[in-house]
């Protein structure tokens, strides 16, 4: 497998141009943080984000930190870039990606592993494409239902076709796929479960827009320790081929299955 975000469960995305927010971040609990020039900063501040962005990853953090740029076709995008490949940042993330080209000339543009969102029906179409340029392939469930016109309120069910070829196309690239922000702050028990709604889906985590959202996340996207003591068991009880375990019958993708398990849990 190319990429080696598959451990990651909690993306915490949070203005660059906030620095007390960037201070939070390296105090969390999250995998992956990524400093935001797009959505979160408004245009007058593109430039002051961007240089406070190459500042925090200019030292070290406690985990990976990506930057996400401002997308193709934008005026901030070429400063974006060539700051962005100067940086230590592990990662960088690109907005509305659309196409495989566009994919392919930022991350070489960049010379950085790229994380691709899909945000637009136009980058749902292409994901398949998409997955084998980028690292790892990540749900703008927002902007998704902007692109297709949907009400603001609208639930995940009209969009469940998308994220569903979103999961195709990371699978068939063998690169990991996330799923997208939840927007109600206040509402933890709707947060958990679009967590578990992902999860079954088979997304390999979920994006975050506050602190509060870390640990949940981390639990829905995490194997219990229930799940983690029965892939224990799977694992030395296989001997090959078909065979009984526990009342049920297993094959090799359930052991393969198993030790992702163990991997997440930290003991692969």
């Amino acid at each position: 497998m190319k990429s080696d975000l598959f451990a990651v469960r909690s993306i915490l995305f949070l203005p660059a141009s906030n620095p007390r927010a960037i201070a939070k971040a390296r105090e969390s609990a999250a995998d992956l943080v990524v400093l935001d020039l797009e959505d979160a900063v408004k245009p007058a501040d593109k430039a002051e984000a961007r240089i406070a962005a190459v500042e925090a990853v200019s030292s070290e953090w406690p985990m990976p930190v990506a930057i996400r740029i401002n997308g193709v076709g934008t005026e901030w995008q070429s400063d974006d870039i060539e700051a962005v490949a100067g940086s230590r940042s592990d990662y960088a993330v690109l907005p509305r990606a659309s196409s495989l080209q566009d994919v392919r000339q930022v991350a070489d543009a960049l010379n950085k592993p790229l994380l691709a969102m899909i945000e637009t029906a136009a980058g749902v179409l292409a994901a398949p494409e998409i997955a084998r340029a980028a690292q790892a392939l990540i749900a703008g469930t927002n902007d998704l239902r902007a692109d297709l016109h949907l009400p603001l309120d609208a639930t995940r069910e009209p969009i469940s076709t998308a994220l569903q070829l979103i999961i195709l196309a990371a699978r068939a690239g063998e690169v990991p796929a996330f799923d997208g922000v939840f927007n109600r702050l206040s509402d933890a028990e709707g947060f958990l479960s679009e967590c578990m709604h992902g999860r079954s889906l088979g997304f390999d985590g979920k994006s975050l827009i506050h602190p509060d959202q870390i640990a949940p996340c981390n639990e829905a996207f995490g194997p219990s320790q229930d799940e983690v003591q029965t892939a224990r068991r799977l694992v030395e009880a296989f001997s090959g081929g078909a065979e009984r375990f526990e009342d049920r019958m297993i094959e090799r993708m359930h052991v393969e299955a198993a030790r992702r398990a163990l991997k997440r849990a930290g003991e692969g």
